[in-house]
């Protein structure tokens, strides 16, 4: 049964770029659609996120960056408003399950999540008001141009190890965003400090509105500028960005939850989906080629950002 699993996940994939990309989505086909069974739908939603959750651990990003866009491009019956729920439901779940690990490890660091995650958490709230008072197609497009930035992001982003931070700026200093940490990998303790604190600071009010209007969290935006912009090691950089996800992925689930835009319908099977998906993707994880797998995480958010581009245009 493991052989059948391990040796099956890129037929999986394939099913999925398949469906999304096969003439059956057409007009006809979605208004046939609307009236099949609701179990039809929760089963193939299920198996969709299980098939997401893979590819998640696989692709190094988080599941409510693919989640959103696929599952709000190609299932016809669900509104938007529903899916971005569902998606911040999805992202918070595997926030929620890995933030204690990574706090107890001394990877995740409070001191530097703490007030990044304040400001992000007020602007989610925002962004989650201003996505649900907007119509429809407005968001639709505007996810769609934003998830075909990610992929040009993860296209040309670099990630370094440890970057080098000359000194600490003012105020980095007067929070004591500072720490030491044991990499296991090198078998040695890395003292580390940040920089340019106040633009990070910038960078994640942005961040906090995106992953709230949008549904999506936020692990691929929180990285590159813990890591590249503010000069956290890279391990501190995805422990802390994972930890900051239950926070701020709160703050804009609250909304949903408030404005009923979270329906059980879609969040129990997704979450269960993905979850599921991830234990099999880390026990995928030492097998496969990173490269390729790369390569079909950016081409399914290519697909699926072009597809709710034309969605929300109207074509």
């Amino acid at each position: 049964m493991t052989r059948l699993i391990k040796g099956s996940w890129s037929w999986g994939l394939f099913f999925v770029l398949l469906l999304m990309a096969g003439e059956g989505w057409s007009a006809e086909a979605a208004s046939t659609a609307t009236v099949m069974p609701w179990w039809v739908w929760a089963a193939a939603l299920f198996v969709t996120s299980f098939l997401l959750g893979i590819v998640a651990v696989l692709g190094g990003v988080g599941g409510g960056v693919l989640f959103v866009p696929i599952v709000g491009g190609f299932f016809f019956p669900f509104h938007l408003d529903f899916v971005r729920g569902a998606g911040l439901m999805v992202a918070l779940a595997g926030a929620l399950a890995a933030g204690p690990g990574l706090l107890k490890s001394g990877m995740a660091n409070l001191r530097l999540a703490m007030p990044l995650a304040l400001i992000a958490s007020a602007a989610a709230i925002a962004g989650a008001m201003m996505g649900l008072a907007l119509p429809t197609n407005v968001v639709q497009t505007a996810l769609g141009a934003t998830i075909l930035g990610i992929v040009a992001l993860m296209w040309v982003a670099k990630k370094s190890e440890r970057p080098e931070v000359p000194k600490a700026d003012a105020l980095s200093s007067a929070l004591e965003i500072h720490g030491i940490f044991f990499d296991a990998a090198r078998n040695q303790e890395i003292d580390w400090k940040v920089h340019r604190t106040p633009i990070g600071l910038m960078m994640f009010v942005v961040i906090g509105i995106m992953a709230g209007m949008f549904g999506l969290g936020a692990g691929w935006a929180n990285v590159p500028v813990l890591n590249l912009l503010m000069g956290a090691p890279l391990k501190v950089s995805v422990a802390t960005s994972k930890f900051m996800l239950s926070i701020v992925d709160t703050s804009a689930a609250w909304v949903y939850l408030n404005k009923g835009a979270v329906l059980a319908l879609i969040a129990v099977p997704s979450i269960l989906g993905i979850m599921l998906g991830s234990l099999v993707g880390v026990r995928l994880l030492r097998r496969a080629n990173a490269s390729m797998v790369r390569k079909v995480v950016i081409g399914m958010l290519l697909l699926a950002g072009s597809r709710a581009l034309m969605k929300g245009l109207g074509f």
